[in-house]
């Protein structure tokens, strides 16, 4: 049997430092957690702010793109396409063939009182 003196280790009973010693040390790593934690949590708020701002944006430049598109083909029809031309200057301007008639309806902007 091998006493302590022997392997080179003492066991001295600190009574209640070491405990305390073990709190205090436990309360440190405590307060470092804390500390990140109150580090980065508004990192990670604004992340997800970021991240939302984006997918608005996304979804925005989704819809301007699919105004440009037929924003282009109504230019291309208009310069390509003869009979987009004849329909829009018959709807635009009142134009019509020798043979037509045009007729206008008009709508009443103020309801007629009762």
């Amino acid at each position: 049997m091998r006493c302590a003196a022997q392997t080179g280790r003492v066991k001295v009973d600190l009574g209640i430092w070491s405990k305390l010693t073990q709190a205090v040390i436990a309360l440190v790593v405590l307060a470092v957690l804390i500390l990140i934690g109150m580090t980065y949590v508004p990192l990670i708020h604004q992340n997800e702010r970021m991240r939302r701002e984006i997918l608005r944006l996304d979804t925005e430049l989704e819809k301007q793109d699919a105004v440009s598109r037929q924003m282009h083909a109504d230019i291309d029809a208009l310069r390509n396409d003869p009979a987009t031309v004849e329909r829009l200057a018959r709807e635009k301007l009142g134009y019509a063939k020798a043979d037509e008639t045009v007729i206008h309806f008009e709508t009443n902007s103020v309801a007629a009182p009762k």
